[in-house]
């Protein structure tokens, strides 16, 4: 039987792929295991910088598998939230590998339902196939998000936009939810593997220490009073500025405009795959 999430490490990118088509790719059991472990392995791999993650055939995911899940959550009791804090469906929906300071891109190839739409939006940049659409139908079954999906569907997109998809369990299409800041992109689906290629060629291109201590200054800084958040910012800011030993050799090269995909008077493409360069300076902090 073909293993229902896929693992494959192809130089500093890991590629996640859930592959459970037959049943658009939903998150049992096994598949929420297998992702906790496999999130914890690009976090520890010092080898790989950056994660895709995305669906087999037709659909992101349809979201959580209700054969398993319903049954189970109908039999837990009151306490099931609380004992489950730390332990978000998928891994990084929640608790400590919520926290993996790599970045995680989401390509949404298709249907990004339910638990898909929190599992997209625990990702830290989201591209998505003009053939997606977007949709959190718990509240037809009785339920409402809970790992993720309504504070961060309220923290990205706003609360009038939060409250159309919670309360009413329509989908909206890709174009849409872009102009919700729920993706970033939206290219032609046929394109999606490249787009997201180049994607992660953007990434790769930058220092991993400041890549890396950007994602967490920004996780650190939401929800705080804005005092709070210039002040973090500039601390870590200011510490990664003294501490990566990288910074010296990128700034000749801008100097010397010989760094890749450069904009203006000077511009250098980056194609898809072009992951030449310097960028792989070690963390100077993390978690």
């Amino acid at each position: 039987m073909p293993a229902k999430v896929l693992y494959d490490k192809r130089g500093a990118v890991a590629y996640v792929t859930l592959n459970r088509p037959e049943v658009k790719n939903a998150v049992d059991f096994e598949t929420h295991e297998l992702l906790c472990e496999i999130w914890a392995d690009f976090r520890d791999d010092p080898e790989l910088r950056v994660a895709v993650l995305t669906g087999s055939g037709d659909a992101f995911t349809a979201g959580a598998d209700l054969k398993t899940h319903a049954p189970e959550w109908q039999t837990v009791g009151p306490m099931v939230g609380r004992e489950r804090l730390e332990d978000g469906l998928c891994g990084i929906t929640r608790g400590p590998l919520s926290r993996i300071s790599k970045p995680i891109v989401a390509s949404i190839n298709g249907w990004c339902l339910g638990h898909g739409v929190e599992l997209a939006m625990a990702c830290d940049i989201r591209i998505a196939s003009d053939r997606a659409q977007f949709g959190t139908f718990e509240v037809r079954r009785g339920m409402h998000p809970a790992d993720g999906g309504i504070v961060r569907l309220v923290n990205t997109c706003g609360v009038g936009v939060a409250m159309e998809l919670l309360l009413t369990g329509e989908p909206i299409t890709a174009e849409r939810a872009y102009t919700a800041n729920m993706v970033n992109r939206v290219v032609p689906h046929d394109e999606l593997e490249a787009q997201t290629e180049l994607l992660v060629s953007t990434i790769l291109r930058c220092d991993q220490a400041a890549v890396e201590s950007a994602k967490e200054t920004v996780l650190e800084i939401v929800g705080r009073p804005l005092h709070d958040q210039l002040r973090v910012e500039a601390m870590w800011g200011y510490a990664l500025c003294a501490a990566n030993p990288t910074v010296t050799g990128r700034s000749q090269q801008f100097f010397d405009k010989t760094d890749r995909g450069r904009a203006g008077a000077t511009a250098s493409p980056l194609r898809a795959g072009d992951r030449t360069g310097d960028g792989i300076g070690a963390p100077v902090r993390g978690r």
